[in-house]
């Protein structure tokens, strides 16, 4: 249509090869994609740099509609996931076994990790961890990856700034463990061969107790939950990238918790940082929208492109 302005669909036809009723359904799905002006027998090509402005600003809306919908499909699965975690059966039920204390969650999870087959997949929130901790947990995951028990782990981004976590962290990686970072993680939690979930029942504090349930509703939702942000963590080796904005992964998750309303002490815990550097993000995403407060950083933040609309 572009070297041939004005030719009719039977020349079209002529010209590609095809027959005309295969014609009419490309130019009709061209006019579905704005491509084309004109009515049915006098249409009109966009020129190539017009039409590909147009594709790709079609293309980046649905991507942001796909990205708000990830979200939103995230936070739903970890409200399931949570309200699951509070509402424990009342009467005696073999999916559902309670722990009550740290000491009791630690000796049960490592009863399944040494009977654990296939897989560990877990999300490990809270940032950096104490040396000891560290130290105690590679004799076991040691037994785990020598055993061919894969290991997939996601951490939140800020241990990528603590050395002894990161260190603990290369070394999972150097041994075979396969480990992902994100800027915040929703929820603690570690699942055993795609069988039986461990959570906690609070979520605001992973110490007041959790519970160990093969409940094919849960395991299947919290599987869910953890191959989607797999998918979108940041190995290892690589550096987290800013995105179109030029705002850093921890930036952008910021400023949707906020929109949220987060707290800064709600935040800082999602991230993994103090509640000081939490409001050290804040105050300066704040300064680059030239807002001065937090409603009218959400106003320009959406009209930034920022923030989704709705």
């Amino acid at each position: 249509m572009l070297t041939h302005p004005g030719e009719s669909i039977s020349g079209l036809a002529g010209i590609v090869g095809a027959d005309e009723s295969e014609v009419r359904q490309a130019l009709s799905r061209l006019s579905e994609l704005a491509l084309t002006q004109g009515d049915t027998e006098e249409v009109r090509a966009l020129s190539p740099k017009a039409a590909m402005d147009l594709v790709l600003a079609q293309r980046k809306a649905e991507l942001a509609a796909a990205q708000q919908k990830l979200e939103e499909s995230r936070v739903a699965a970890t409200q399931l996931i949570a309200e699951y975690s509070d509402l424990l059966p009342t009467a005696e039920d073999p999916n559902f076994e309670r722990l009550g204390s740290p000491a009791e969650i630690r000796e049960r999870l490592a009863i399944l990790a040494t009977e654990a087959e296939h897989e560990i997949m877990t999300f490990a929130p809270g940032g950096a961890h104490s040396e000891d901790d560290l130290a105690a947990s590679r004799e076991p995951n040691a037994d785990l990856l020598n055993r061919g028990v894969r290991s997939r782990t996601v951490y939140v981004d800020s241990v990528r700034r603590h050395p002894p976590t990161l260190e603990h962290v290369g070394w999972l990686h150097a041994h075979g463990a396969e480990v992902r970072t994100t800027a915040s993680l929703p929820i603690r939690m570690i699942m055993f061969d795609h069988r039986r979930v461990v959570l906690p029942v609070h979520l605001s504090d992973a110490r007041a107790g959790a519970i160990v349930t093969q409940s094919e509703g849960i395991v299947a939702t919290a599987m869910a939950l953890f191959e989607a942000i797999w998918a979108d963590a940041v190995p290892l080796g690589a550096s987290p990238e800013t995105d179109a904005h030029g705002l850093a992964p921890h930036e952008a998750e910021v400023m949707r918790l906020l929109a949220r309303g987060f707290t800064d002490e709600a935040v800082a815990k999602r991230l993994g940082v103090s509640p000081r550097t939490a409001r050290r993000i804040t105050a300066d995403l704040m300064d680059r929208l030239g807002a001065a407060s937090r409603f009218a950083a959400g106003v320009r933040a959406v009209q930034r492109g920022w923030l989704p609309a709705s």
